[in-house]
């Protein structure tokens, strides 16, 4: 498992709910990579582009992932090339459909308000830190992921860690 990411924020608000993150109208398709070409295309259409270009942690305000419960929500992320998701808050199911799904996230009300748009930054998951590089500026978070969740995340998600979890017959 990869403990420390690295990559650039991508600054976003208050309230993104699961249809900026995944309209609907993509849901017509259960694949990672489709649906990563349309990620938070409803707040912004060019976000796929810019991950490839290295804004690859999403940097949110409280309450993301709110809206209706869909499961692809993480799954767009992830196909997009998102590696971590830094919020004030979570909404509930999407929190845990991330974890499902093997998407990191981190609650850091603190260190949201630090970060701009393009930040390049280090986060050391085991460390409990986040480095801005490009301000020069050390954050600490105290929220450690449990040992469980980090096996689910290192398989891909849930239904992969069961798979390699299952005794043989």
């Amino acid at each position: 498992m990869e403990l420390v990411i690295k990559g650039r924020a991508y600054v976003c608000g208050d309230h993104v709910d699961t249809d900026q993150i995944i309209p609907g109208k993509y849901l017509v398709k259960d694949d990672m990579e489709f649906l990563g070409k349309h990620a938070l295309e409803g707040l912004d259409p060019d976000f796929p582009e810019k991950v490839k270009e290295g804004l690859n942690i999403i940097v949110a305000g409280r309450n993301f992932g709110c809206g209706s419960s869909r499961e692809q929500a993480p799954a767009a992320l992830k196909g997009a090339g998102v590696k971590l998701v830094i919020a004030k808050s979570f909404a509930r199911i999407f929190y845990r459909n991330s974890i499902l799904g093997g998407l990191l996230n981190l609650v850091e009300a603190d260190i949201v308000d630090k970060v701009d748009n393009g930040d390049e930054l280090e986060v050391d998951l085991e460390k409990g830190v986040i480095k801005n590089l490009t301000k020069k500026e050390v954050y600490e978070f105290s929220r450690a992921y449990p040992k469980e969740f980090m096996e689910i995340v290192e398989a891909g998600g849930i239904t992969a860690y069961n798979k390699k979890r299952k005794p043989p017959r």
